[in-house]
């Protein structure tokens, strides 16, 4: 049926005058849709890990309109809402991290300089400890970018920051640098970050974080990649008691990922 069907075809299009050889090509969409799925060794966040140093598997969708509007949605397994960081943990259980978010990004006229826009709720499924506050926390960002540069501001205009109450204008500041070397397909990664709690009476949950690494890509979507990251981050506001380890140490951490 297959063979028949494409001979009808072609006799077809060469019988009718009035038919073109070759179509007209369809208009490009404004919309496109992406998705994307990771298996990591462990989730880092800020320089701070959310499994306890254990696999993390992560997916998200985003779209993007060629005007520029964009949103999109992001999931990843944590375990550091039941960890028992200072003074105690606060879920009794937990055990998704979900983010949604939108924006907007574009070009400045011809000068290659980029900015973006929007806003970012991070939600936390589960169940809290009594008179716990809940870790769900809602930023908006902004951010400039200019060929492999990059520098952003995510500010907290919530009154709770992952936890913490009275957060609200909680900070984190970073600078990256995604340098692509030659035509290898590798790009070295490099980031610093400042995080600047407010609204806790001190400063012992402040920290810096930075991290170094490299991702290899492919034309068909997968990333392979390696980081080595560390903090500054003060055992009084970061130290697990059951493990005795400061979620901010210094760590690596491996990650395939694949984008379609």
């Amino acid at each position: 049926m297959r063979k028949s069907l494409l001979s009808l075809a072609v006799i077809s299009a060469f019988a009718t005058p009035s038919l073109s050889f070759a179509a007209d090509a369809a208009p490009a969409s404004p919309h496109t849709v992406t998705y994307n799925v990771g298996l990591y060794s462990q989730y880092i966040f800020r320089g701070l890990t959310q499994t306890n140093e254990d696999i993390a598997l992560q997916g998200g969708v985003d779209y993007a309109h060629a005007s520029g509007f964009y949103a999109g949605a992001w999931a990843s397994n944590v375990s550091w809402l039941t960890d028992p960081l200072p003074p105690t943990a606060a879920y009794t259980s937990s055990s998704l991290e979900l983010d949604l978010y939108g924006g907007y990004a574009s070009t400045i006229g011809d000068t290659g300089l980029g900015y973006n826009v929007g806003a970012l709720q991070y939600i936390y499924p589960g169940s809290k400890v009594a008179g716990a506050k809940s870790a769900e926390t809602t930023e908006v960002y902004g951010s400039l970018s200019y060929k492999w540069l990059a520098a952003k501001l995510s500010v907290v205009v919530s009154n709770g920051v992952f936890g913490f109450r009275n957060g609200d204008g909680t900070w984190y500041a970073e600078a990256n640098a995604n340098y692509p070397i030659l035509d290898t397909g590798v790009t070295a990664n490099l980031h610093l970050g400042r995080q600047e709690f407010k609204g806790q009476g001190t400063n012992v949950f402040d920290y810096t974080d930075w991290k170094i690494g490299a991702t290899k890509s492919w034309i068909n979507g997968v990333n392979l990649g390696a980081y080595y990251s560390d903090t500054n981050a003060k055992d009084a506001g970061y130290l697990v008691a059951a493990t005795n380890k400061n979620i901010g140490d210094s760590a690596f951490t491996v990650f395939i990922q694949k984008t379609f």
